[in-house]
C-alpha cells in the first residue's frame, strides 16, 4: 500500500501526533523539528504566527501570547464553572464575547486581535496538515480525529467547526478509547472465532489533564467496546501542579520569594516538577531540584522523593480508583473474564497507578501498545478504513454512547398531548438511528437533552423545530414519522421529518397516488428495525401518540384496499451549537489570509537571512588569514570589509524590518563585489589543472604525427592534405597554449586568460583533429582473378553444402519417419 492522503490526528491536551498508514504498518510523521510530538501551542508575534515546536519554546518570553489548553475550552462558554477553573492555570487573556462565548485576546501584528477556541484550534491543525503534506509530498484532506469518550454534542462540534476552517475533511471523530483498542485489536492473529467466548481487554489511559477507563470485546474481524468511565479533570498535571505548591512553600520558606506571583517564574516551576515527575517514576530515593535565577536573581534548590509525592498525591489515587472500579462495575465483567489491562498515555507511567490498576483487576498492567502514539495509529487505521481510495483488513469497530440522550416536546394548543422519551441509552451502540411516530396537528419541537451525568454545565443538545404539519381534511391530528440520528461522530441530530397523510377512494387518482401508496407500504415495511448497517446501524420505529388525537381506526378488508398514503417532507429547523456557515466562511478566509502573512513574512525572513549569512560568510573569507585575502588588493579588501560591517549595521538597525526585495536587492549588489573575488580564485585553483590537460592532448596528437612519418600503418589511410590539417592545428593550439601560460598573472584582478577560454581552445582543436584521426581505413577490393577463382570455389561449395543440406533433410525424414512409427 504506497503512501495515502488520509491522515490520523490525536489532538492531545498538551501535544499531538499525526500517523499515516503506509506499505508496512503504521508511521508516526515527524514534525519541522524531526519530532514526533507537537505541542498545541500557538503564539502571534508582530509579525506572524508561531506554531507548534516553535511556539511552546518561545513561551516563557512571549507568555501573553502563547496561547495553549485550547482542547479543554472547546464548545464552551465563559462563565462555565469548567472554564473559569481552567482560566485560573491560564495566563493569556480570555475575555466574554457575543452570546457569552469565550474570547482569547492577543497582540498579533502590532494590533489587539480576539479570536475564539476554535479558531485558535484550526491555526494547530493547518500546522499539522502542513508537517504530514511536506511529509508525504501529497495534498491531505481526508482524516480522522480522536476526542475524549466524555466529550458532548457541542465539543465535537467545536471541533469539526475547527478542522472544517483548517480545510480539513473529517472522515470520523474517534473516540480516544477505541482508538487504543482498535491499534491493539487489528494486528492480533489469536482472537477467538465469533461464536466462541470473546477476548475482554481492559485500557486506561491517564494522559495530561484527564483519565478514561474502557473494557473491550474482541473477536476475530471485530472489536465492541462494553462500557467507558472517565474523570475529565484528572491526569499528570494535577501532579504537577500539587509538586510545584509544594516547591512554592518551601521557596517562600527559605528564600522569601512567591513563585505563584510571578507567571513566568511559575511557569518553569512547572516545566521542572514535569521533568522530575518522570525521574521519580523510575527512581525511589531523594532527587534534587534547582533553577538558576529563578526569581530576583535567585538560584533555588529543593528536594523530594516518591513517597512524598504519592502522600500529597494520595487524593487523587483515591479517584483514579473510583473511575477503575467505576468501569469495572458498568462492564460487568467478572476478574477471571478479563484477558488483560493495557495502559496508554504519559501518565500511566507513574508507579502508584500501576499499582491501583494490579490491585483491582488482579493483574500486572501490560505495556505492549506505544503509550504515546497509540491513539493516532488507531485513527490512521480507522481513516484507511473509511477513506473509499484505500483497502486495508477487515474489521468492524462498534462504539457505544458514554451518556444517556432523551427527547422530549411539549403539548400544544390544539390538545396534542406533550411527550418525554430516553431515545439512547447509555452504552447504545453508535451509529444508530430511531423513527418516532408522532400525531399532531400543527408544526411542533422536539428537544434533546441528556439525561445522565455529565461533564457539561449545560445538558441541553438543540431544539429542532419540525414545521408545515396541519390537520387532514377532517381536522385530526396527523402521522409525522422523525428520524432521530446518533452519527458516527457521536452526534445526536434529527436529520428527518415525513408527514404522511391518509385519506379514502375507490381507487388511486392518479399513477402518482399509486406510487405513493406503495411507498407507503415499503416505509412501513423499512419500520420493522432490524438491526443492520454500517457499524451496527439501523432505523428502528418508535410509535408514539403523542397528540392525544386517536389514530384513524382500521376499518374491513376493503375499506383498507382503498386507503392511499401520501408522504411528504418536512421543513425542519435546527437549533444547536455551533458556528454558522456564513461564519465557518468568514473565519475560513481569515485563516487563508493569516496564511498568506505567515507565508510572506517566512519568504521574508529567508532572504533577510541570507543577506546576513552572506555577510558574513565573505567578511569571513576576506579576513587576513581568510582564504580571499590573496585574491582582492588591500584597498578594495579594506573597504569591501568596511562595506559589510555597515550592512551588518543596517540590518539590525533602519534594515530589520524591510520588504523581502529590498533584502533581495541588497545581496544581488554585494555579490556583484563578491563573486568575482571569488570567481578570481577558483580560476587560481582551475588554470593550473586546465593548462596540464591540454597540454597533454597537444602531446599526444605529436606522438600520433610521428608514427604518421614513420609509415604506421594504423594510419596509413590518412590523406597527405588531413596530415597537412592535423600538423597545422597543433602548432597552432601549441603557439596559443605556449603564449597563454607566458601572460604574467595576478591574483588581485582578473586573470588575461581564464578557464572557460581555455577549455574552449580545446574544444576547438579536438573538433578538428578527432574527425581526422578517428576516420576509419576504407574497406580492401578484391582482385577480378582472385574474385572469378572465390565465385568457383563458393559455387562448388554452395552444391557440396545442397547435397549435405538434401541427405540431412532425408534422414531428417527417415527418422522423423522412424519415430512417428516408433510412436
Amino acid at each position: 500500500m504506497a503512501s495515502m492522503s488520509v491522515i490520523g490526528i490525536d489532538l492531545g491536551n498538551e501535544s499531538c501526533y499525526v500517523a499515516v498508514a503506509k506499505s508496512g504498518g503504521i508511521e508516526t510523521i515527524a514534525n519541522d523539528y524531526s519530532l514526533r510530538s507537537t505541542p498545541l501551542c500557538v503564539a502571534f508575534s508582530g509579525k506572524n504566527r508561531i506554531l507548534g515546536v516553535a511556539a511552546k519554546n518561545q513561551q516563557v518570553t512571549n507568555l501573553k501570547n502563547t496561547v495553549y489548553g485550547l482542547k479543554r475550552l472547546l464548545g464552551r462558554k465563559f462563565r462555565d464553572p469548567h472554564v473559569q477553573r481552567e482560566l485560573q492555570m491560564l495566563p493569556f487573556g480570555v475575555i466574554e464575547v457575543n452570546n457569552g462565548n469565550i474570547g482569547i485576546k492577543v497582540q498579533y501584528l502590532n494590533e489587539e486581535h480576539i479570536f475564539s477556541p476554535e479558531q485558535c484550534l484550526a491555526m494547530l491543525l493547518t500546522k499539522l496538515k502542513d508537517i504530514s503534506t511536506s511529509a508525504l509530498k501529497t495534498p491531505i484532506n481526508d482524516c480522522v480525529i480522536s476526542v475524549p469518550s466524555y466529550f458532548t454534542n457541542n465539543e465535537r462540534k467545536a471541533l469539526l467547526d475547527a478542522a472544517s476552517i483548517a480545510g480539513l475533511n473529517v472522515l470520523r471523530l474517534f473516540n480516544e478509547t477505541t482508538a487504543t483498542a482498535l491499534s491493539y485489536g487489528i494486528y492480533k492473529q489469536d482472537l477467538p472465532a465469533p461464536e466462541e467466548k470473546p477476548r475482554n481487554v481492559i485500557f486506561v489511559d491517564c494522559g495530561h489533564s484527564a483519565l478514561q477507563v474502557s473494557a473491550c470485546a474482541f473477536h476475530k474481524g471485530k472489536l465492541k467496546m462494553i462500557a467507558t468511565a472517565a474523570d475529565p479533570n484528572l491526569g499528570g498535571r494535577d501532579v504537577d501542579y500539587l509538586l510545584a505548591d509544594y516547591f512554592c512553600k518551601e521557596f517562600q520558606t527559605k528564600y522569601k520569594i512567591d513563585a505563584k506571583s510571578n507567571p513566568r517564574a511559575f511557569l518553569r516551576l512547572l516545566t521542572e516538577v514535569e521533568k522530575l515527575k518522570k525521574q521519580m517514576s523510575a527512581n525511589s530515593t531523594t532527587l534534587p531540584l534547582n533553577i538558576e535565577c529563578f526569581m530576583n536573581d535567585k538560584d533555588v534548590h529543593g528536594t523530594i522523593k516518591r513517597a512524598d509525592m504519592e502522600d500529597m498525591c494520595a487524593p487523587l489515587f483515591q479517584r483514579v480508583e473510583e473511575t477503575l472500579r467505576n468501569c469495572l462495575e458498568q462492564s460487568e465483567l467478572a476478574l477471571e473474564d478479563i484477558y488483560s489491562v493495557e495502559i496508554v498515555g504519559g501518565s500511566s507511567r507513574i508507579p502508584a497507578i500501576k499499582q491501583l490498576i494490579e490491585k483491582i483487576f488482579k493483574k500486572a498492567p501490560s505495556t505492549t501498545l506505544n503509550q504515546d502514539e497509540a491513539v493516532s495509529r488507531g485513527c490512521a487505521l480507522q481513516c484507511a478504513m473509511l477513506s473509499p481510495a484505500i483497502r486495508v483488513r477487515d474489521f468492524n469497530v462498534t462504539d457505544v454512547q458514554s451518556y444517556p440522550i432523551s427527547v422530549f416536546w411539549e403539548t400544544s394548543a390544539e390538545g396534542d398531548a406533550g411527550g418525554n422519551m430516553e431515545i439512547f441509552p447509555v452504552k447504545q451502540a453508535v451509529p444508530f438511528s430511531k423513527l418516532l411516530t408522532i400525531y399532531r396537528h400543527e408544526p411542533f419541537a422536539i428537544k434533546a437533552c441528556y439525561s445522565g451525568n455529565v461533564p457539561y454545565p449545560d445538558k441541553n443538545i438543540g431544539t429542532w423545530i419540525i414545521k408545515d404539519v396541519r390537520p387532514n381534511a377532517e381536522g385530526k391530528a396527523q402521522k409525522v414519522k422523525v428520524k432521530v440520528r446518533l452519527n458516527l461522530n457521536g452526534i445526536m441530530s434529527i436529520s428527518s421529518a415525513s408527514l404522511f397523510e391518509a385519506k379514502n377512494a375507490s381507487e388511486p387518482d392518479s399513477p402518482e397516488e399509486e406510487q405513493q401508496q406503495q411507498n407507503g407500504g415499503d416505509q412501513k415495511a423499512n419500520e420493522t428495525g432490524a438491526p443492520g448497517g454500517n457499524n451496527g446501524a439501523s432505523d428502528v420505529p418508535m410509535d408514539v401518540n403523542g397528540g392525544g388525537a386517536t389514530p384513524p381506526e382500521d376499518g374491513d378488508k376493503d375499506k383498507k384496499k382503498k386507503n392511499v398514503v401520501k408522504s411528504v417532507e418536512l421543513p425542519i429547523e435546527s437549533l444547536t451549537y455551533g458556528f454558522s456557515q456564513v461564519e465557518l466562511n468568514q473565519y475560513t478566509e481569515q485563516e487563508c489570509k493569516m496564511i498568506a502573512a505567515d507565508r510572506q513574512e517566512k519568504e521574508r525572513a529567508d532572504a533577510r537571512n541570507a543577506l546576513e549569512e552572506y555577510v558574513y560568510e565573505l567578511r569571513g573569507k576576506l579576513s587576513s588569514d581568510g582564504e580571499l585575502c590573496e585574491f582582492v588588493a588591500e584597498n578594495d579588501r579594506v573597504n569591501l570589509v568596511q562595506q559589510l560591517d555597515h550592512m551588518e549595521n543596517w540590518l539590525y538597525e533602519e534594515g530589520e524590518e524591510c520588504n523581502r526585495q529590498v533584502y533581495c536587492d541588497k545581496l544581488t549588489e554585494l555579490k556583484g563585489k563578491g563573486e568575482p573575488i571569488q570567481n578570481r580564485r577558483i580560476e587560481a585553483e582551475l588554470r593550473p589543472i586546465v593548462f596540464e590537460d591540454f597540454g597533454k592532448l597537444l602531446q599526444l596528437c605529436q606522438k600520433i604525427l610521428d608514427k604518421i612519418r614513420s609509415k604506421d600503418p594504423k594510419y596509413a589511410h590518412l590523406t597527405d592534405e588531413d596530415v597537412k590539417k592535423v600538423e597545422q592545428s597543433l602548432v597552432s593550439s601549441l603557439e596559443w597554449l605556449e603564449q597563454a601560460r607566458s601572460k604574467p598573472v595576478k591574483l588581485d584582478v582578473a586573470p588575461p586568460i581564464t578557464v572557460a577560454q581555455i577549455r574552449q581552445e580545446k574544444a576547438n582543436f579536438e573538433n578538428i583533429v578527432n574527425p581526422i584521426l578517428n576516420k576509419p581505413p576504407p574497406k580492401a577490393k578484391t582482385p577480378p582473378k582472385e574474385e572469378k577463382e572465390n565465385s568457383e570455389s563458393k559455387d562448388g561449395k554452395q552444391q557440396e553444402q545442397q547435397q549435405q543440406n538434401s541427405q540431412g533433410d532425408a534422414n531428417q525424414q527417415q527418422q522423423s519417419q522412424e519415430n512417428m512409427d516408433w510412436s
